[in-house]
């Protein structure tokens, strides 16, 4: 092994204190996490060439299914790809309605395909009809609204053929060839377009990688010390074969609060490492579950499995009640707008936080996590108590943590009448503003 590849090795590197490993000590990650923390619901964008198919991100190349897209068509996308309405202050102003506090948008998927003007490769934005940098466009209207910006960037590329050999059809080696002579190309390839993220478009809020199996392949201590270097502040997710700043379960909730070390898959709720009630707060692990609006990332014409409001706000409520993050995706059309559906569901969201935002925003894990009828959070002294069930008679909560000095809704911020003995809360319910998606009551201690 050479030397250059062995200071790769971080663990060695910083158990010799060598150069390199001071990335081990970050001093920013505090401040990193508590702006994550503080920001706490964001909007996910899934988009490129084949938004025109209706068909999934990648994936349809990927494991191709009966009747599908073939591989040449999934390619040939982009020669009409031409999203002559995208405005890109549009999308953030609709964001805001929704009351989303950060961007993270798909400047490249597995396909390869790069929605920004990479200097490395021909299968990108600046090679379509549209010919324009959709990532310079977005990032500078969100410089102008003020609104943070990630990057989603796919460690997988099944266009590069140093990533696999692409004179085979992808379904074959999707998974990439790390054996191969030219696997340390692929990496730096993988540097030079991340370092243009980094360096071509302002503050970057956070990188999301989307590395799929064995992580461990893209020597993720190269990425994290680049990253920390050029742009101190920006989260790393948990996909590159490190923990990183934060996990990424997906589609999904876990069933408790993710605690240091803990395994928190994807898509598989085989998870390890959660506490069932309230950690100590340096026990806790920093999380974000993504989740779709329908059933698909991209846009989908055919896919009509629209959740409810009121299953989205209540899914942001659980994430909230669990310390963690909601990055809530939408898949604009090909032309570059966002459809009805989505943007009905995103400002009902906002309408409901424009009230209740408090409850949210800044918050952490709440006390209880087995209630039945709703869910905790709690900032400082105050615990917030998200309804979903409205009882006709009182709440009672045993063992409520500190001694209460006034209660109140959320809704009218009137005071609510309460009775505490013996560790034991007890707030009327009657004449409580009722809101189908969640009634929320503020509980102050003193």
């Amino acid at each position: 092994m050479t030397l250059p590849k062995l200071l790769r090795t971080l663990p060695l590197a910083a158990a010799l204190g060598l150069p390199g490993a001071a990335f081990a000590a970050d001093t920013t990650q505090a401040e990193r996490l508590h702006r994550f923390n503080e920001l706490k619901f964001g909007m996910f964008i899934h988009w490129g060439p084949y938004s025109l198919a209706s068909v999934e991100a990648s994936w349809p190349i990927m494991r191709p299914a009966p009747g599908g897209i073939s591989e040449p068509d999934y390619r040939a996308l982009r020669e009409r790809f031409n999203p002559v309405k995208f405005e890109p202050r549009e999308w953030i102003r609709l964001a805001r309605e929704a009351g989303q506090r950060y961007l993270v948008f798909t400047s490249k998927h597995h396909d390869g395909f790069c929605m920004f003007d990479s200097a490395y490769t021909d299968y990108k934005i600046t090679r379509t009809p549209y010919g324009k940098d959709i990532v310079a466009m977005l990032a500078e209207a969100a410089k102008q609204e003020g609104m943070p910006l990630g990057f989603y960037y796919s460690p997988p590329d099944m266009n590069h053929p140093a990533f696999r050999d692409t004179t085979k059809p992808a379904s074959v080696n999707w998974a990439g060839e790390p054996a191969r002579p030219e696997w340390p190309l692929y990496l730096d390839y993988m540097e030079l377009q991340v370092r243009e993220l980094l360096t071509r478009y302002g503050d970057v809020f956070a990188v999301w990688f989307d590395g799929l199996g064995n992580q461990e392949k893209y020597d993720g201590y190269r990425f994290h010390r680049m990253i920390h270097d050029l742009q101190p502040m920006a989260l790393i997710n948990n996909r590159i074969g490190l923990t990183g700043d934060f996990l990424t379960p997906e589609q999904r909730l876990p069933r408790g609060i993710p605690t240091k070390g803990a395994k928190v898959g994807n898509t598989d709720p085989n998870d390890h490492g959660l506490a069932a009630a309230a950690p100590a707060p340096d026990q806790f692990q920093p999380w974000e579950t993504c989740m779709t609006i329908n059933g698909t990332w991209a846009y989908n014409r055919n896919d009509l499995r629209f959740k409810s409001t009121r299953e989205l706000i209540r899914a942001l409520i659980d994430a909230a009640s669990r310390g963690g993050n909601f990055l809530l995706n939408v898949g604009p059309t090909p032309e570059g707008t966002i459809q009805p559906e989505f943007q009905e569901r995103l400002r009902g969201i906002g309408a409901w936080l424009k009230v209740n935002g408090e409850a949210i925003y800044g918050t952490t894990y709440g006390p209880f996590q087995d209630l039945s009828y709703g869910r905790t959070t709690r900032k400082g002294g105050t615990v917030y108590l998200h309804l979903y069930d409205l009882p006709a008679g009182e709440i009672e909560i045993a063992g409520f943590p500190g001694k209460v000095k006034h209660v109140r809704a959320l809704a009218g911020g009137g005071p609510v009448s309460f009775t505490e003995r013996q560790g034991t809360l007890r707030i009327a319910a009657g004449g409580l503003p009722a809101d189908a998606n969640a009634t929320v009551l503020a509980i102050e201690t003193r």
